[in-house]
């Protein structure tokens, strides 16, 4: 309850229209009496007593109502919660219809009728502005505009910020900043277990240092869905989802039950258990509101999560897009984001796919032209008349590669299949006819039976949905696109080309040698571009039935034919949700893949995230023996550089029906026009024409079998949780019992030695470089994921805590560990670091004594002669998902600042939240064009007071070999600046939650 009140007066200090406003504020702030509420001449105190009253009606605002009716969260009303946790709040809530009546807004406040009488509720109305700006906006804009009419209070949001927005068209290229308060917010286990990690010691910090540790509480809905912790262990099996699910609860146990006490302990969260399905099928099937009514309020829904890929949701009409977990932890305690207003492309389809393409086709095609246009920051827009041949499922998919094109999100506004969705999955007909009416009285539904009105983008981008022809992705990066027929000529190309996103440099002589092994007794072979893992995974294609069921039908044709995918392609299949199953089994479809190896070997991100478990030893050591480059088609989104598994070195992203299709062939080393795929028993040549469904195949068998009853039946029980999760025994104390010899649950130390005075503003003196990169560093380099290396520090840390190899899982699962976390940062295999000279690994050279250590090891020796660091990187850095560890590990191994040529949204934003210094090298320069060789000392060249830096401003950098150059300091906005000043967001949340 507090939390609203302290971060909502700091947030709105920090956006005080000038400079010199702001320092002053803050230092007003800092001197405020706790938990002041009386009368102050001093306008900040009567600000901050007005934002109090609208922290009760935020609070009011933040349990959910549920379109299926049901409120999982609390057997407590509301107001009975408040009042546990504040008496004073009662009265405040007597007040409530006089401070509603304050809001700068008031007069565009109207009802929204139900069609049988009566109203659904009350919304800040759009076109009561009579602002003809407004009929311009994009979409995704306008959800952003009303956010703010309905939050402004001139305190938390102002007046001037709504302005802003409205004037979009000219205030984006200004690169503007604004507060957007999003209605919720989604964590997966991965990134939920370090947020939730960080929430209990947040508790602890407030208690050591004298305040309310239940000050500390999400007061936004928040839903954790567990759902990356599954492994394929054991696959081509009737028994394997139950088999892998008891080895997941055999290596997650203690986290699981760490996050059941998280879901008890904290309000307003709602943990969804293992075996529920993917986190953005999830929500896209059963959380997502598209409109909420909170209390007779009615608003658009919008969610910002910690997984990149939560802009899947965008493919329903609901804004949302990933952010690291520092900033969505923030985002729970009640702060407004800081975001600058986008600009917003305008992609426009037009005509209809031609038989037999896929959704995934359309998905490869749209990222690699948006990758090239350039749209990093920004949000795309899809409109047209080709968005009538759309379902929503292939929205969604397009949506959900937001990242990989590099956008904030890929918005599909809500329209008439939008609403055929909602009742395909459930949603009650009264829920619908509510959002249907709102978004329609608002100007947020697009109704393509009417005249369009014009809108206005910042760019513009079209496709012809005809244009879209047959394609994979690879084999080291998403958006490199190729053309189905051209596949067998780039493949070579790739084998001739030097090592880097499209070449691996194989020998001209021993590019065709094949090698023979024994498989479980059975004659094997395996050459360049032998597939070993065919997977059907991956939020991007699981939630889409057009693609699952076209899967079905390549698996039964073959089987028809003859065909059997080979036995040592480790085969899988991870349906987003049990939804899948049922759809599945309805058609009869499932039988086939089983025979073809896909047998379903659970529910959540599998492959994809690098959870593709172990190769068979005889094909491992085939591999590796004979320096064969092996291959893997996923269904997926990422198949960057030792993502996958580490013995896959080309990774392709495929459509479902196409992995079924090179799971047969075997080999990524085919043309499908011209060479067959197998011979049937009689010796006859089938090709891939003989098992390509056609779109009316598809489409009759979609009909058929996917049915609304379906959805109901899934998400009816998806609570209830399965025996194991419900035996998980937790404590009741609302404080964390920390264990130190937890390998999975740790302490992190970003508090230990914490005052209350702000570290404030400082520079970096006589630093080493620990890291020297180019182009292109993903957070999967920098971040760990995957398997935990057996020669890495993190293996020899585990193991001296008597943990078994067999019992490393992978870094994922070890999240909330920080000492894990923070010796595999830049533990990845792939990782080309310049210091090392062209060596290839997670290695960097000690500069004062030229020794090569591992990374961790080099930091340490760093930090233990009381030496920081910095990094040095070319374009892009940070691309990928959005992982707070990716800024979390390189402050925990001393980093104190980053140069690169440019960085990549989130992570940027993250490495502020850490109290790592992000610095942009001037256009056309790097640290080569400069001469840097890394080993060089680094001395930057920043103000020691706050008041002192501007957002963008340049900055002097020296070294001690006498070169000097100037770099933009990427603090981008007065927030980001404030958690600078305080070491990180955290402290700053911390501190100003103590001072109220």
């Amino acid at each position: 309850m507090y939390i609203t009140t302290s971060t909502s007066a700091a947030s709105s200090i920090l956006r005080a229209s000038s400079r010199s406003r702001f320092v002053s504020s803050l230092s007003s702030f800092k001197s405020l009496p706790a938990r002041s509420l009386s009368p102050s001449p001093s306008s900040l105190v009567s600000q901050r007593s007005l934002g109090f009253a609208s922290a009760v009606r935020s609070f009011r605002c933040s349990v959910p109502r549920w379109s299926h009716r049901v409120d999982w969260r609390s057997p407590l009303s509301l107001r009975a919660q408040i009042r546990t946790v504040a008496p004073a709040i009662e009265r405040l809530e007597r007040a409530f219809a006089t401070m509603a009546a304050e809001h700068p807004f008031k007069e565009i406040l109207t009802a929204l009728p139900k069609p049988g009488g009566g109203e659904f509720g009350k919304f800040y109305s759009l076109p009561a502005l009579n602002d003809p700006r407004i009929e311009k906006l994009p979409y995704s804009i306008r959800i952003l505009l009303e956010s703010a009419i309905r939050n402004c209070d001139n305190f938390q949001v102002k007046k001037e910020d709504v302005e802003k927005i409205i004037d979009w068209e000219n205030s984006a290229p200004k690169q503007v900043e604004i507060p957007f308060k999003p209605a919720r917010v989604l964590l997966q286990d991965f990134t939920g277990v370090p947020a939730v990690v960080d929430l209990a010691c947040m508790r602890d910090a407030m208690n050591k240092l004298g305040s309310d540790s239940n000050k500390i509480n999400p007061l936004v809905p928040v839903d954790l869905v567990i759902d990356h912790s599954v492994q394929v262990d054991v696959t081509r099996s009737e028994n394997a989802v139950k088999a892998n699910m008891e080895l997941e609860f055999q290596r997650n146990k203690e986290r699981f039950a760490f996050l059941k006490w998280g879901s008890s302990a904290f309000h307003n969260m709602l943990v969804v258990p293992p075996g529920s399905g993917i986190v953005h099928q999830v929500n896209l099937e059963y959380l997502g509101r598209v409109v909420f009514n909170t209390n007779g309020m009615l608003y658009p829904d919008s969610v910002v999560g910690t997984d990149s890929h939560t802009t899947m949701i965008d493919g329903l009409g609901v804004a949302g897009w990933g952010v690291g977990g520092i900033e969505a932890e923030a985002a729970m305690l009640g702060q407004p984001m800081s975001m600058v207003l986008p600009g917003v492309v305008g992609f426009k389809l037009s005509g209809k796919l031609h038989n037999g393409v896929t959704a995934t086709d359309l998905v490869l095609t749209v990222t690699q032209m948006l990758r090239k246009h350039g749209v990093v920051g920004k949000f795309v827009e899809f409109h047209g008349d080709g968005m009538g041949e759309l379902s929503l499922a292939d929205r969604a998919t397009i949506a959900n590669m937001s990242p990989e094109y590099g956008a904030t999100m890929g918005f599909f506004p809500v329209d008439h299949v939008t609403l055929q969705y909602l009742k395909l999955t459930g949603r009650s007909d009264e829920t619908v006819a509510m959002v249907e009416g709102y978004l329609r009285a608002n100007k947020m539904f697009v109704d393509y039976n009417e005249p369009q009105q014009e809108r206005v983008y910042s760019s513009y981008l079209e496709l012809n949905l005809a244009d879209v022809e047959p394609c994979i992705s690879g084999p080291k990066r998403p958006h490199d696109r190729v053309p189905l027929k051209e596949m067998k000529a780039d493949w070579h190309s790739c084998l001739d080309n030097k090592v880097g996103f499209k070449g691996f440099a194989v020998p001209k002589e021993t590019q065709e040698k094949v090698v023979k092994f024994s498989f479980h007794g059975q004659p094997a072979e395996l050459k360049h571009g032998s597939v070993v893992i065919a997977a059907i995974t991956s939020c991007t294609n699981t939630s889409n039935p057009s693609v699952m069921l076209g899967a079905g039908l390549v698996a039964k044709k073959a089987c028809e034919l003859g065909l059997q995918v080979k036995p040592w392609v480790k085969t899988s299949l991870a349906p987003g949700s049990g939804v899948v199953t049922k759809y599945l089994l309805q058609s009869g479809l499932q039988k086939y893949l089983n025979e073809q190896g896909f047998h379903i070997v659970g529910y959540g991100c599998t492959t994809c995230i690098g959870n593709s478990g172990d190769l068979d030893e005889s094909v491992a050591s085939t591999i590796t023996d004979n320096d064969i480059v092996a291959a893997a088609v996923l269904s997926g989104n990422r198949n960057f550089e030792g993502r996958v598994h580490p013995l896959t070195r080309a990774n392709y992203l495929a459509s479902p029906p196409l992995v079924v299709a090179y799971a047969l062939a075997g080999t990524v080393d085919i043309d499908f026009d011209k060479e067959p795929i197998g011979t049937t028993k009689d010796g006859k040549s089938v090709y891939f024409k003989d098992i390509w469904p056609t779109t009316e195949e598809i489409a009759e068998v979609v009909q058929s079998s996917v049915l609304p009853d379906m959805f109901k039946s899934t998400y009816e029980a998806i609570t209830k949780g399965n025996p194991t999760w419900n035996q998980l025994s937790v404590p009741a104390s609302k404080l964390y019992s920390w264990d130190p010899n937890s390998t999975y649950i740790h302490e992190p130390p970003y508090f230990k030695d914490m005052t209350m005075d702000p570290p404030g503003a400082h520079g970096v003196k006589d630093a080493y470089c620990l890291l020297n990169f180019g182009d292109s560093i993903t957070t999967d380099h920098i971040s760990p994921a995957g398997s935990i290396h057996k020669d890495s520090p993190t293996a020899k840390y585990l193991l001296e805590r008597g943990v078994e190899r067999r019992d490393f899982n992978s870094y994922g699962s070890r999240r909330g560990n920080d000492e894990v976390m923070a010796r595999g940062t830049f533990a990845n295999i792939r990782l080309v670091n310049k210091l090392l000279n062209g060596e290839v690994g997670p290695k960097t050279v000690h500069v004062p004594t030229g020794e090569k250590l591992s990374v961790f090891d080099a930091a340490m020796k760093y930090k233990s002669a009381g030496h920081g660091t910095i990094i040095l990187a070319g374009a892009e850095y940070g691309s990928g998902s959005s992982r707070d560890w990716a800024a979390k590990g390189p402050m925990l191994l001393g980093v104190k600042a980053v140069i690169a040529k440019s960085f990549e949204r989130i992570h940027r934003s993250n490495l502020v939240g850490m109290g790592i210094i992000p610095l942009c090298f001037k256009a056309g320069e790097d640290a080569d064009s400069l001469g840097l060789t890394g080993h060089e000392r680094f001395s930057i060249d920043l103000p020691s007071k706050i008041s002192e830096i501007r957002p963008g401003q340049d900055v002097t950098v020296t070294t001690d070999s006498g070169k000097s150059f100037t770099c933009t300091v990427r603090f981008d906005t007065e927030v980001e600046l404030a958690y600078f000043d305080h070491g990180g967001i955290l402290p700053f949340v911390i501190r100003n939650l103590i001072k109220q």
